[in-house]
């Protein structure tokens, strides 16, 4: 084992590397695991009502460049999205929610 590395590490690894070696239910197990290490303290809210409390955002054009954060080391992938549609189009990313400010249709 490598120095400094706990031993869950390489074996959450190992889930990534090899995922035909874990059955459905032991997959379903971590997403619970994790899911649970959320819901521990229900004075905290969870990532996504953090980010639902966010207003949608106004943008002038059609489209618009999601990145996530204007810092690229916390950001994520550059998501184009269309804003055609009268509801709030979201990143599939971050969960941001963007309206196009003079929307015609």
């Amino acid at each position: 084992m490598a120095a400094g590395r706990p031993a869950g590490f390489f074996k959450s690894l190992d889930r990534i590397i090899y995922p035909g070696k874990w059955s459905s239910r032991a997959i379903n197990t971590l997403v619970s695991e994790h899911t649970a290490k959320w819901m521990q303290d229900s004075s905290r809210k969870s990532p996504m009502q953090l980010i639902n409390e966010v207003p949608p955002i106004k943008v002038e054009g059609r489209i618009v460049a999601c990145e996530g954060d204007s810092n690229p080391a916390l950001g994520h992938p550059i998501e184009f999205i269309c804003l055609d549609k009268k509801d709030p189009a979201i990143c599939k990313y971050c969960g941001l929610r963007f309206v196009q400010h003079n929307h015609h249709h």
